[in-house]
C-alpha cells in the first residue's frame, strides 16, 4: 500500500473511532436541563450512594446512552431512538427537596412517579405543560398548597395518584373534561368542598380521609357510567344517600364509613330496573336513622354490607338472613330490636362473619346495649321484642 493511501486511511480513523460516542450521546438538551434542575433542587444528604440519583452523573455519561452500567443505571427511561425521556420513576429511598418548574421541559413524559419520598412544597403548575403525561405519581410525600388546576389539562392523564400528602384547598373543578381517567386517588389529605363533576371513563374515586362536606350531588356522579370503586369514608359528608347513587351503572364497593350521613335510601335491587354489579357497601359509623334498609337483599352479588354504629332501629330484616351470596354483615352498635334470625353466623345461614352486638336484640347475652340506652332510644318506653 503506498504511503498517501495509508495518511488517508490515519485521516478517517478519528471519525470511524467517534461513531460510536456520537450516537449514545442523543439526549434532548431540554431533556438534560430538566434532569440536571431536578437533581440539583433534592437535597445532596437525601442521595444514598446506592440510589438511582447517585448514579445520575452528567459528565460522565448521557442520560438515555447504552448500556448503562454505571451511570444514569434507573430512575428514567427514554424512548426508543433515545432522544427523549418517556419515564422518570424515582425509587423510594427518602429524597427531599421541592420539585423544579423545568420538569416541563420533559415535554415527551408519559409516566412521573415519586411516590413514598420527601418532597415538600407546592405542586408546580407548570406540570400542566407535560401534554403528553398518561401516569402521575406523587403519593406518600410532603406535597402542600392546592392541587394545580392545569392537571386537569392534561387530557392524555389515564392515573393520578397525589394521597398521603398536606393538599389543600378544594378537588379541581374540570375532572369532568379528563376523559381518559381511570383512577384518581387523593385520600389522606386536607381537601375541603364537595366532589366534582367526574369524567365519563373513571372506574376508581379515592378521597378518604379529608375534609369533604355536604351531601353528594347527584350532578357530579352523572356522567361516571364506569364508575365501580367509590371509597369517601373518614370525611364530613352529611344528608341523604339517595337511590340514584346504587343505581350508578358499573358501581361495585362503596365506603362513606365514618362520615356524617342522616338517611339511606336503597331501592330495589331486583326487576326491571336491577343494576346487580353491587358487591360491598360499609356506611358504618354514619348517623343514619330509620329502619335496616331491607332493599339491600335484593341486589344479587352483594356480599359484605356494614352499617355497625348508627341510629337504626327495629327488626334485622329476615332477607339477609336469606341471602345466599352474604358473607359479611355488620349490624352492630344500633337499636335493633327483638331476636335475630336463628343460626344467622352459622348453620344454614348465607352470613359467615359479622357482628350483631351493642343493640337491644333478644338473646345476645353480655353484647348488647343496657335497657336504660335502649329505653331512651324508644323515647323512655322498653323496646317491644
Amino acid at each position: 500500500m503506498q504511503l498517501s493511501s495509508i495518511s488517508h486511511l490515519l485521516l478517517l480513523l478519528p471519525i470511524v473511532l467517534c461513531v460510536l460516542p456520537c450516537l449514545t450521546s442523543l439526549t434532548s438538551p431540554q431533556d438534560v436541563s430538566a434532569l440536571k434542575a431536578l437533581k440539583s433542587a433534592i437535597s445532596p444528604a437525601s442521595i444514598p450512594p446506592w440510589s438511582c440519583l447517585a448514579s445520575w452523573d452528567f459528565a460522565a455519561a448521557d442520560p438515555c446512552s447504552l448500556p448503562r452500567r454505571t451511570h444514569f443505571v434507573c430512575g428514567l427511561a427514554c424512548s426508543p431512538d433515545s432522544t427523549r425521556v418517556t419515564q422518570l420513576t424515582l425509587d423510594p429511598v427518602g429524597y427531599s427537596g421541592q420539585l423544579t418548574p423545568l420538569l416541563s421541559q420533559l415535554t415527551a413524559l408519559l409516566t412521573l412517579d415519586l411516590a413514598d419520598n420527601y418532597f415538600s412544597g407546592p405542586i408546580p403548575a407548570s406540570i400542566g405543560s407535560i401534554a403528553s403525561l398518561q401516569s402521575l405519581t406523587l403519593r406518600s410525600n410532603s406535597f402542600s398548597g392546592p392541587i394545580p388546576a392545569a392537571v386537569t389539562t392534561l387530557n392524555l392523564l389515564e392515573s393520578v395518584d397525589l394521597s398521603r400528602n398536606r393538599l389543600e384547598g378544594g378537588i379541581p373543578k374540570g375532572l369532568d373534561s379528563m376523559l381518559n381517567l381511570r383512577r384518581l386517588d387523593l385520600s389522606y389529605n386536607k381537601l375541603t368542598g364537595s366532589v366534582p363533576k367526574l369524567p365519563p371513563n373513571l372506574l376508581e374515586l379515592a378521597v378518604r380521609a379529608n375534609s369533604l362536606t355536604g351531601p353528594l350531588a347527584k350532578s357530579a356522579f352523572e356522567r361516571a357510567a364506569q364508575l365501580e370503586v367509590v371509597d369517601l369514608g373518614e370525611n364530613s359528608l352529611g344528608g341523604t344517600m339517595e337511590a340514584w347513587f346504587f343505581q350508578l351503572p358499573a358501581i361495585q364497593q362503596v365506603n362513606l364509613a365514618n362520615n356524617s350521613l342522616t338517611r339511606v335510601v336503597v331501592p330495589r335491587g331486583s326487576g326491571k330496573n336491577a343494576v346487580g354489579q353491587l358487591v360491598a357497601v360499609d356506611l358504618g359509623f354514619n348517623e343514619i336513622e330509620g329502619e335496616v334498609p331491607a332493599n339491600f337483599a335484593g341486589f344479587p352479588s352483594l356480599s359484605a354490607l356494614s352499617l355497625r354504629y348508627n341510629k337504626l332501629r327495629g327488626r334485622i330484616p329476615l332477607e339477609y338472613s336469606r341471602k345466599k351470596s352474604l358473607r359479611r354483615l355488620f349490624l352492630d352498635g344500633n337499636y335493633l330490636i327483638g331476636k335475630p334470625p336463628a343460626g344467622f353466623f352459622g348453620g344454614g345461614a348465607a352470613v359467615a362473619a359479622g357482628s350483631l352486638g351493642d343493640n337491644c336484640l333478644d338473646g345476645c347475652p353480655g353484647s348488647s346495649q343496657s335497657s336504660e340506652v335502649c329505653k331512651q332510644a324508644y323515647g323512655g318506653r322498653k323496646p317491644r321484642s
